[in-house]
């Protein structure tokens, strides 16, 4: 395991990467928490606050019409020209000086959103054409605990510079972050094929990506698992406080300590992924991570601090493990032309689900005890990780024949 984190870093377009990763990561991680901290102090507000996370959520539900327009580009040109974006747009948070300009914080936020869901459909294309497929578990697994280490130290840092300085300053770090994670991406070398302008509409070039997804019946099961896990995970999520006042009897501050155990547990599933999708396979190790998982909700019911850590941990390393395999799987055996669209669909498969778990949840603590949604939400945890398991098989549709090199298309200059 640890020869393979080597072998990946020594490969110079993996390095490259996660190098871009772990810088972009550190102040997307401290600006996306101080949006909220910003926010609550000029205006006082909670709900307002909470809007800041869902202009970065939103454009998620776009993803595959935002993943059709990735595929446009030459992924690498896609990268440095949207890192260069976000940084630009971000200077619009200096003119943020009191109550009357909040909305434009939540305008960038919101930029932010779509500028994620067009980086990781252009990045999983870029690894796709740029690094071996016989280390992109390792690579997946690499970027896991990068950029949950950036979330472990980032958001803390931000907090106390924004303490120290505002939020300008943060918002200026940000954008110092996206520049160099854009200088960065320009150093890769890869060849990508690129598609002359299709005869398709765009509605039509959408629906590929969806197609391929539905097709794929592997790939299909792996991401439908991520996506119902992540609706257990919203449940979970949503009695994070319950757990802390009424199980354990701490502050509402405790809940940060747990969240560190689960991002710790993170760090060492993207540290294992690699070795585990070569001994497992790519599902086995998605079924390991959500027996896992679900025993890990089971654990918070329990009001005892050590079972609550150890569950926050498996949490961790668990949860990632089904969304680690399906975009190695994507990766390996998506078309070229088809890796963003797929890619982004994917995602809205399996991270849209979390906001409305969430909100069905919040309902649902008044009038039903957190132990019993925690065990409930434990059962359906162990029903997907069966889902997961089962479909003995499946095999993916046809390979289709890698399209032919195209001159890159001057219209994307």
């Amino acid at each position: 395991m640890a020869w393979s984190g080597v072998k990946v870093l020594r490969d110079r377009n993996a390095g490259l990467y996660l190098s871009g990763v772990v810088i972009s990561g550190f102040g997307s991680s401290a600006m996306t928490l101080v949006a909220g901290v910003w926010a609550k102090s000029l205006t006082g507000s909670d709900s307002i606050a909470a809007l800041m996370a869902l202009g970065v959520f939103a454009p998620t539900l776009l993803g595959p019409v935002l993943g059709a327009f990735a595929d446009r580009w030459p992924a690498k040109r896609l990268l440095v020209v949207v890192n260069t974006m976000l940084a630009v747009l971000l200077t619009a948070t200096l003119t943020v000086r009191s109550e009357a300009q909040v909305w434009i914080l939540f305008a960038v936020m919101l930029g932010y959103g779509f500028g994620f869901v067009l980086i990781d459909a252009g990045e999983s294309t870029a690894l796709s054409a740029a690094v071996a497929p016989g280390i992109l578990g390792d690579l997946n697994g690499l970027r896991l605990s990068a950029s949950e280490g950036m979330k472990l130290i980032a958001p803390l840092a931000g907090a106390g510079l924004f303490a120290w300085s505002g939020g300008h300053t943060v918002a200026l770090l940000d954008a110092g972050t996206f520049v160099l994670a854009a200088g960065v991406f320009t150093l890769m070398r890869f060849e990508q094929p690129v598609r002359e302008r299709s005869a398709t509409g765009w509605v039509a070039q959408t629906s590929e990506g969806v197609r391929h997804l539905w097709a794929h019946r592997p790939l299909r099961r792996l991401v439908v698992a991520g996506g119902l896990a992540m609706v257990v995970s919203g449940i979970s999520g949503g009695v994070t406080y319950a757990v802390v006042d009424e199980g354990l009897g701490r502050s509402p501050e405790f809940a940060g300590v747990l969240y560190m155990a689960q991002g710790a547990g993170s760090v060492a599933a993207g540290l294992a992924a690699g070795a585990l999708i070569r001994r497992l396979g790519a599902k086995g190790f998605a079924v390991l991570g959500l027996v896992l998982f679900a025993i890990a909700v089971g654990l918070r019911a329990l009001p005892w601090l050590p079972a609550v850590a150890t569950g926050s941990v498996l949490n961790g390393f668990g949860l990632p493990a089904v969304h680690v395999a399906a975009m190695t799987v994507l990766q390996r055996e998506t078309p070229a032309h088809l890796v963003g669209r797929v890619a982004a669909t994917a995602g809205t498969v399996m991270f849209a689900p979390t906001a409305f778990a969430v909100l069905g949840v919040a309902g649902l603590l008044v009038v039903v005890d957190y132990r019993l949604i925690l065990l409930g939400a434990a059962a359906l945890g162990v029903a997907v990780a069966l889902y997961c398991a089962a479909g003995r098989g499946e095999t993916g549709p046809p390979a289709e024949a890698t399209p032919a090199t195209a001159p890159e298309d001057s219209r994307h200059m």
